[in-house]
């Protein structure tokens, strides 16, 4: 018999924090909100000072990230998601540099210290596990790590498997808080974004393990494979897109050598109808973020397929993801796990698809990067680039074969310059676009 669980109010849970501790939140859909609610009524209060705040990506309001809270809050985040993006930019919150894969190992090393993680997990089961549901990330590395972890316990949390499930003797204060969880919704594919999902449709072979980003890219993608067979997936995170695919049978993970016949993912973004599908369902794990974003692991399967997005590359193949220019925009992500885990995969492609063009009409292909411009995959690690006018293999080419490619599939306005841009760059007598020239 299951001893009843003593809850207590957010408000009493969250006297624990003290002045200078270091407070986890767990993400996405699952950052607890009533615990950031009440954390943020003792900062308004003054109970506290210098209180950082980490998480990667989180769904919902995010306060103590405002000027309001400067000098009695500080959020270092391992990811700027939209909600934190201009308190970020404006100094008022700041971010950690580092790869998805290695978020977990912060807490596990002691990088960084955890005093109090807060997380979100499902109601019990009879053998007293109670289960992350939507979001492990790094929340377990916290959770090892920290000298006090509050849970909330909410019905709607889905009973994910895999590394999710946690017995309940590593959580000292519950609390009760039944809230459904923040959906996230995802546009139709505009026409551009779904030629370049025909794109990198093409190159996805029958028996691939995919990683897909998140947006509209990867869901433009996903929409063309219903003719593929024995997809697998093992990703940082899915979405909508992949629940027709695993329902007409093409993801059946058949073809995986490890996690056969299994989707593995970190966290989930979606409708309630991914919550819903992962629920008590055996073919999903959800892993700790240093299993499924580790190269060496990711590299296991055959035919690893990665699709990421960037916001500008240049004519090397240098691509920057994290920020426009010198203001940060979101981070490094889990895209050179991927892409490297890829790479070292038989079979394996890592892509970087992305439109040509800004939707102000300025050209995403650019001579060099911005002033400031992140890189995050570099043009050592590039192979596959993709946009709506076609896709290019980067690997092994030279500096002046790359600027040719790359040229290929930039927007014929920007051709013309880009063109002299890598005359002037890497001369050559030959003529970059029109010996090139995509037909």
């Amino acid at each position: 018999m299951l001893k009843p669980i003593h809850f207590v109010s957010p408000d009493e849970a969250v006297k624990v924090i003290k002045s200078g501790d270091h407070v986890h939140l767990s993400a996405v859909a699952s950052a607890p909100q009533c615990l950031i609610q009440a954390m943020c009524r003792r900062g308004r209060a003054g109970e506290f000072r210098d209180v950082h705040v980490h998480h990667l990506h989180t769904e919902g309001p995010a306060p103590y990230a405002s000027e309001e809270f400067h000098g009695i809050f500080q959020l270092d985040s391992f990811f700027v998601g939209a909600n934190v993006r201009k308190d970020t930019q404006s100094g008022y919150a700041d971010y950690i540099p580092i790869f998805l894969s290695e978020t977990q190992r912060l807490y596990r090393c002691g990088a960084v210290p955890c005093n109090v993680a807060m997380i979100q997990v499902s109601p019990p089961d009879k053998h007293g596990y109670v289960s992350l549901g939507t979001s492990v990330d790094a929340s377990l590395g916290a959770i090892e790590m920290a000298d006090h972890v509050i849970a909330v316990i909410n019905k709607y949390v889905p009973r994910s498997f895999g590394q999710a499930m946690i017995p309940m003797s590593k959580i000292d204060t519950f609390v009760q808080d039944d809230q459904p969880l923040i959906e996230a919704h995802f546009a139709q594919p505009n026409e551009i974004e779904a030629r370049i999902g025909r794109n990198c449709a093409e190159l996805i072979e029958d028996g691939a393990t995919l990683q897909m980003g998140i947006g509209a890219i990867p869901n433009a993608v996903l929409s063309q494979l219903m003719g593929h067979k024995n997809l697998g997936i093992h990703t940082e995170m899915f979405a909508d897109g992949v629940l027709p695919l695993v329902e007409a049978g093409v993801i059946n993970g058949e073809a995986k050598h490890i996690d056969t016949g299994k989707i593995v993912s970190t966290f989930l973004m979606g409708s309630q109808r991914v919550y819903d599908f992962i629920d008590d369902n055996p073919g999903v794990l959800m892993m700790d973020v240093g299993y499924t974003n580790d190269p060496y692991v990711i590299s296991k399967n055959d035919r690893v397929t990665a699709i990421n997005s960037a916001l500008q590359v240049d004519l090397t193949g240098q691509v920057c993801a994290d920020s426009l220019g010198t203001k940060f925009y979101s981070g490094v992500g889990g895209q050179i796990d991927f892409v490297y885990g890829a790479s070292l995969s038989k079979g394996g492609k890592a892509i970087i698809a992305m439109p040509s063009m800004t939707n102000k009409g300025v050209s995403k292909i650019a001579p060099v990067l911005n002033p400031g411009a992140g890189v995050v995959t570099t043009r050592n690690h590039i192979h596959w680039f993709v946009t709506e006018h076609g896709a290019v293999d980067l690997y092994g080419k030279t500096l002046q074969e790359r600027a040719r490619l790359i040229i290929s599939v930039a927007d014929p306005s920007a051709q013309e310059e880009l063109d002299r841009a890598a005359f002037e760059r890497f001369g050559s007598h030959h003529h970059y676009v029109k010996s090139y020239m995509k037909k």
